[in-house]
């Protein structure tokens, strides 16, 4: 099983750019991921590749973070526990489904949509503990994480992070009302990892963010640091709209404490709540 990786390339076609491609092989298949931007948005191209086929499979930017805990679903749960899903993204449906042949265990994801003929990539599980499934998640998680450093062409002039940083310096903590048409350069991660908080006098330039999707929101965290010291920015996302909090580095323990307050108090109502998205499929009846 191999993987490798290339940078930022002129698109193949019409006005798309591509931002990352990686490859991956897995037993006597290459898939192809190509994370692409045009005029509509970015986009995540998953080609499947043998001697004598090719099929692909086009996943909505916002998707891929579903892509990336639905592959975590199918390598850390028991054989016996895993059920088929299907994930609805905007007009589209994704269906995993698992089935085994003779070379083994496969994970069979298929596209449907209005725009596009029902198109299907299969996974091996490879040959010990899911390797293949693993090292497909791994390339999933490495896109979701570098997308997060690419700023798009189109956004070079409007409100970007160093923007940002150099209001707050003119506002100090307070509202920022955001204004930027573009869709923010970050991916749509389900935080899934967590960050160790640097000290101090140590954080200076360091950039450290993360984000979260809530509905049909985003809501970006990036530590950040002006003339007047530390502070971490709390940006809220949805559309093209888009509004910030600045938090001065001394106020997070006690806006930790308060968020939490609210959480102990809601949390019959948070509790058994899943993603809207995803979906279980029944087995059917024999």
């Amino acid at each position: 099983m191999e993987g490798n990786s290339g940078g930022n390339a002129g698109g193949g076609g019409g006005n798309d750019v591509e931002l990352l491609c990686k490859t991956l092989q897995v037993e006597h298949k290459l898939f192809y991921f190509d994370l692409k931007e045009n005029p509509r948005g970015r986009y995540l191209k998953i080609s499947e590749k043998t001697s004598a086929t090719r099929s692909t499979i086009i996943v909505p930017f916002n998707g891929i973070s579903w892509f990336l805990d639905l592959f975590n679903y199918y390598v850390n749960s028991d054989e016996q526990d895993v059920f088929s899903k299907e994930l609805q993204l905007d007009t589209k449906v994704f269906y995993f489904d698992i089935g085994e042949n003779r070379r083994g265990r496969f994970l069979k994801v298929s596209e449907a949509s209005v725009s596009r003929n029902r198109s299907t990539i299969i996974v091996p599980a490879g040959t010990a503990q899911d390797e293949g499934w693993a090292a497909f998640r791994n390339i999933l998680a490495e896109i979701n994480e570098a997308a997060n450093l690419f700023i798009l062409p189109n956004q070079q002039n409007s409100e970007s992070s160093e923007r940002l940083v150099g209001l707050s310096d003119d506002v100090g903590a307070g509202f920022i009302a955001g204004h930027s048409s573009h869709p923010a350069p970050a991916s749509d991660l389900n935080v899934d990892r967590s960050v160790d908080m640097p000290p101090t006098d140590e954080i200076g330039n360091l950039a450290v963010s993360k984000v979260i999707r809530v509905d049909q929101k985003r809501f970006f965290f990036d530590l950040g640091s002006n003339n007047r010291g530390h502070f971490l920015r709390i940006s809220e996302v949805a559309g093209s709209d888009r509004s910030s909090i600045i938090l001065p580095l001394s106020g997070l323990k006690p806006f930790y404490e308060m968020v939490g307050h609210f959480v102990e108090i809601t949390k019959d109502r948070i509790e058994g709540l899943t993603g809207a998205n995803v979906r279980t499929v029944d087995p059917p009846q024999r």
